[in-house]
């Protein structure tokens, strides 16, 4: 089986239910009751008052569903995420994972300069992104050769998994609703409009901006609100 190397990060959006209505018609339960699923009046002036206030319950009654490919690392930061996610990924102890494995393309920064919770990443040196693709596809190189000999020698696949890097891709499931996805943007995103600053790892970013811009796609008004305001979640 021939090694892939990939500098991706892939999001499909599977199943969609959410626009801007939802979260109208369920904050607007509160003061009509069942009168809410037919009530009228304006949508943009409510949202932008919830997300202002902090009402964040109506931006919940929605569901985004995608497929992501990934490697292991961005799966498992990914996975802090908990709170109006829910998760299903394929099993290396079920299946024989696929040689596709991740090595950062030529404008991924290198160098990190500062301390923690206050530094910044810089594009490396030539020399430093050469020796970053030599020696990562060396080390897959010889973490697959390894995996294989494992399983043509009968090794249990969840044994023979554990040679494994973390940069081999992985593809899962994840379902979210607009509340829980704005979390996960303020964090894993930056922006001029956040107000509170954020560092989030490159290829975890990658898979975010692709999952907002399906949120503004399908929900402007919420998505607008929410940059207005500054990123925070309500």
């Amino acid at each position: 089986m021939t090694i892939t190397y990939r500098s991706d990060i892939r999001v499909q959006p599977l199943r969609t239910s959410a626009m801007d209505f939802d979260v109208v018609q369920a904050a607007r339960v509160s003061t009509l009751g069942a009168d809410a699923v037919t009530s009228d009046g304006s949508t943009e002036g409510l949202i932008n008052f919830l997300m202002r206030d902090k009402h964040g319950s109506p931006f919940e009654h929605n569901s985004m569903t995608f497929l992501i490919e990934a490697p292991i690392f961005v799966a498992r930061e990914w996975m802090r995420h908990r709170v109006g996610w829910s998760y299903n990924e394929e099993s290396a102890r079920y299946r024989e994972l696929k040689p596709v494995f991740y090595v950062p393309a030529e404008d991924r920064n290198l160098r990190q300069v500062g301390k923690a919770g206050a530094y910044r990443f810089e594009p490396g040196t030539q020399l430093q992104k050469n020796i970053v693709r030599d020696v990562i596809r060396e080390g897959y190189r010889h973490s697959w050769n390894s995996y294989q000999v494992m399983l043509r020698a009968g090794i249990a696949r969840e044994v023979a998994r554990g040679v494994l890097p973390v940069g081999i891709y992985t593809s899962f499931f994840v379902t979210c609703n607009a509340r829980s996805l704005m979390h996960f943007l303020s964090l894993r995103t930056t922006s001029e409009l956040a107000k509170a600053p954020s560092f989030p790892q490159r290829e975890i970013e990658m898979a975010a901006e692709q999952m907002e811009a399906h949120f503004a796609e399908q929900m402007p008004l919420t998505y607008a609100a929410f940059n207005r305001h500054g990123r925070v979640a309500p």
